[in-house]
């Protein structure tokens, strides 16, 4: 079910940089631990980045660590991805989603909440 909106895709040149944000209207973050994912054509999907509801821990993907940063200001009930660096092959269409809980369950996890996805698309 569609819980959460992404924005802040679209076209960037090989080494530039994007933000991605993930909010909901309805409901507080607060309480939810989140997760960036990606999927390209015809590629399964990728967890990309995860956050704890506090904002204390994070995990990364290695294809994106030393690139992307994941964090969140939950006064503003949003949650970030700093993509710097970045290369043809994070093209994809990157989705949040999150389950209520304070810790990240590993990416292999079945999550409740998605958003309807935003285009990164990196070419030159």
């Amino acid at each position: 079910q569609l819980q959460f909106v992404e924005s802040g895709g679209g076209l960037v040149q090989p080494g530039g940089s994007l933000r991605l944000s993930c909010t909901a209207s309805k409901f507080t973050l607060v309480y939810y631990a989140i997760t960036w994912f990606r999927q390209a054509p015809g590629k399964e999907r990728e967890g990309v980045s995860c956050i704890s509801s506090s904002g204390g821990s994070t995990n990364y993907a290695d294809s994106v660590k030393g690139r992307f940063t994941i964090s969140r200001d939950n006064a503003k009930n949003t949650v970030y991805l700093q993509m710097n660096s970045l290369k043809p092959e994070d093209t994809a269409v990157y989705y949040c989603a999150g389950i209520r809980n304070a810790n990240c369950p590993g990416f292999s996890y079945e999550y409740d909440y998605w958003g309807q996805g935003t285009q990164v698309t990196v070419s030159s």
